[in-house]
C-alpha cells in the first residue's frame, strides 16, 4: 500500500504547489503573518486548493518537524481528469454509473462508499477539491484498497460535475428526503450519476435544484435517516438490481 506524503515548510509546500504535486489538503496555522506566508495564501486561492486553518496544536500532531505553520498532505493516488474518464467509460460502451460526492467530510464513510462502489461496479466517483473527506491513508485502509481501483476525480464545485454529466446525456439523481419518490420510483436503468450529500447537510440546495431526479429512502421506523455510507450503498444496489 502506497505511503501518505507531508510536506511542511512555507518554501517547501509553496514550491511542492508550483511543481504540479498531487496535494490533496493543507493546513495552516491560524494567525501566521509574513510576506512568504502571504505569497503561499495567493498561491492557494489561484490554485483552489483545499486548505484549512488549524491551531498549532494540531499541526504539531500532525508533524513532530519544524513545519513553520504550514503542513500539505499529498494524496496517496492520482486523480483523474472527469472529462476524459466521462468519454472513456462512454465509449466502452458500458452503461455509465457515477457517484457525486457533495462534500462528504467523514473519511470513513468516504472509504466505505469507495469499497461499495467498486464493487458494484461504478464507473468513477467525483469530489469537490474543497470541503470533502481527505484522500488519506486512513481512507485507503476503510475502502480495503478499493481507493486504488476506483477512479476519483475532483472538480471545483460539484455543480460542474452534474452540468457535464448533463451534457453528456448522463441522467443525475439526488439522494435526498426532500421528494415524494422513492429509489423503487426512479429508473437506473440508463446512464446516470447519484449524489450523495454531506452527512450534516445533506445535498447543497443549489446542486438540488440542478438535478434531473430525486429520490429517498423509504425509513419505517423512529430514525429519520440512515448513515450516508449505508444510503449510498442501497442506492447502488438499486441500481445493479434494475440493470441485471
Amino acid at each position: 500500500m502506497e505511503k501518505e506524503t507531508t510536506i511542511f515548510g512555507i518554501r517547501a509546500v509553496i514550491e511542492a504547489i508550483k511543481s504540479g504535486e498531487n496535494i490533496d489538503k493543507i493546513f495552516l496555522q491560524k494567525g501566521l503573518r509574513g510576506e512568504l506566508f502571504s505569497e503561499l495564501e495567493q498561491l492557494l486561492k489561484k490554485e483552489r486548493l483545499n486548505s484549512s486553518y488549524v491551531p498549532v496544536e494540531k499541526l504539531n500532531r500532525l508533524s513532530k518537524k519544524n513545519h513553520q505553520g504550514v503542513i500539505a498532505q499529498i494524496a496517496p493516488i492520482t486523480f483523474y481528469n472527469i472529462e476524459e474518464l466521462v468519454t472513456n467509460v462512454i465509449e466502452s460502451g458500458k452503461t455509465p454509473l457515477f457517484l457525486l460526492l457533495d462534500q462528504l467530510s467523514d473519511v470513513r464513510n468516504f472509504g466505505a462508499i469507495v469499497r461499495t462502489a467498486e464493487c458494484t461496479g461504478v464507473s468513477g466517483i467525483i469530489i469537490q477539491k474543497k470541503g470533502g473527506a481527505p484522500v488519506n491513508g486512513d481512507a485507503i485502509k476503510t475502502s480495503a484498497g478499493a481507493l486504488f481501483k476506483m477512479p476519483i476525480c475532483k472538480v471545483d464545485h460539484i455543480k460542474d460535475a452534474v452540468f457535464h454529466m448533463q451534457a453528456s446525456g448522463i441522467k443525475v439523481i439526488a439522494a435526498t428526503e426532500k421528494t415524494d419518490n422513492t429509489i423503487y420510483d426512479i429508473s437506473f436503468k440508463e446512464p446516470c450519476a447519484i449524489i450523495m450529500g454531506s452527512e450534516g447537510k445533506g445535498i447543497n440546495p443549489s446542486v438540488l435544484r440542478i438535478a434531473d431526479d430525486k429520490a429517498k429512502l423509504p425509513l419505517l421506523g423512529d430514525i429519520e435517516s440512515l448513515n450516508v455510507s449505508v444510503a449510498c450503498g442501497v442506492f447502488l444496489y438499486e441500481a445493479i438490481r434494475q440493470r441485471f
